[in-house]
């Protein structure tokens, strides 16, 4: 058996005793009551690393029911070329569609939308915001050309990032730099997204002509060859290739809130499709207005002036 320890092994050792006298008050002065090296130290103890900054944009795509082929195609294009966009149902275009809206992109952990609404079958509207607090804008869309419709000779890799350039004319007005600064947050895919590859071989085109924003896709297209390897900064023998597809955007409306809200901008110079169309069938009733008229003044020129009878006129009847 072992040894019994002694009695006073097993006492614990007393704790220290601290003072209980107050320590001094330190002089106030003009940096508080604290001494200025010490507020430095303590600051520098507590201090947590830098945090960097990340892009966490996600973009929801999705249109409206009963929508063209066309215009649904257009979509499908813009879904490949947006590797950080999430694809949804098909929303019914109606007056509540923004309260619908916005609750979907809730859902779907989204900060942007892109909607693409179709009506009568032939005009389509591109909406554009930032949810939930806005803005929000709406364009029509014209000069539509899919990728499969143009058979273009460019071709990239598939969730590339791409370089946004932009003509000098969104330096101009102020709503010319706000759907600038939304388009840079909607079209540009985060760094180091999951879906998207570290390289950047295509450029997406955006530029403005008769107040209009022209949208084109052109690849990058560098030599691979080792006699004509091109050397680091040499943009000589770069060439662009354009891929598509192609689309015009007409500003209508910008919004101060998501899919409505108060108006911050209007276009004066915006005619809808449909008052062109009605333009167009009344030309078209004009000219049938003119044939009916030419009737009448013939009719009534020929009672007016009446042939004389020929003398000849009843010669071979017997």
């Amino acid at each position: 058996m072992g040894k019994k320890r002694k009695h006073s092994e097993t006492q614990t050792a007393e704790p220290k005793k601290k003072d209980d006298a107050a320590p001094e008050r330190p002089k106030r002065s003009l940096f508080g009551w604290k001494d200025k090296e010490e507020v430095q130290q303590q600051t520098e103890s507590n201090t947590d690393p830098p945090q960097v900054f990340r892009n966490k944009e996600k973009v929801m795509v999705t249109c409206s029911r009963r929508i063209n082929y066309r215009y649904r195609h257009l979509m499908l294009n813009m879904v490949s070329l947006l590797p950080h966009c999430k694809k949804d149902n098909k929303v019914e275009s109606r007056n509540s569609k923004g309260a619908t809206l916005n609750e979907l992109i809730e859902l779907r952990g989204c900060s942007s939308a892109l909607f693409f609404e179709c009506r009568k079958h032939q005009d389509l509207y591109l909406w554009m915001a930032r949810c939930p607090n806005g803005p929000s804008v709406k364009f029509l869309v014209n000069a539509v050309h899919t990728m499969e419709e143009l058979k273009l000779t460019g071709n990239h890799l598939k969730g590339s990032r791409p370089l946004l350039t932009f003509s000098s004319n969104f330096e101009k007005d102020a709503h010319w730099k706000l759907l600038k600064e939304m388009i840079i947050q909607i079209f540009g895919t985060p760094k180091e997204h999951r879906k998207s590859k570290p390289y950047h071989d295509h450029v997406f085109v955006f530029s403005i002509a008769d107040d209009h924003i022209w949208f084109r896709n052109y690849q990058i297209s560098v030599p691979h060859n080792e006699s004509d390897k091109m050397v680091r900064g040499g943009l000589d023998k770069m060439t662009l290739v354009e891929v598509g597809p192609r689309f015009c955007l007409n500003p209508i409306k910008i919004f101060a809130g998501s899919f409505g809200g108060p108006t911050l901008y209007e276009n004066p110079f915006y005619v809808s499709p449909n008052q062109i169309r009605a333009l167009e069938k009344r030309q078209k009733a004009g000219k049938y207005a003119k044939k009916v008229k030419a009737k009448t003044r013939r009719k009534m020129h020929e009672l007016s002036n009446p042939l004389e009878p020929d003398e000849f006129a009843d010669m071979w009847r017997e």
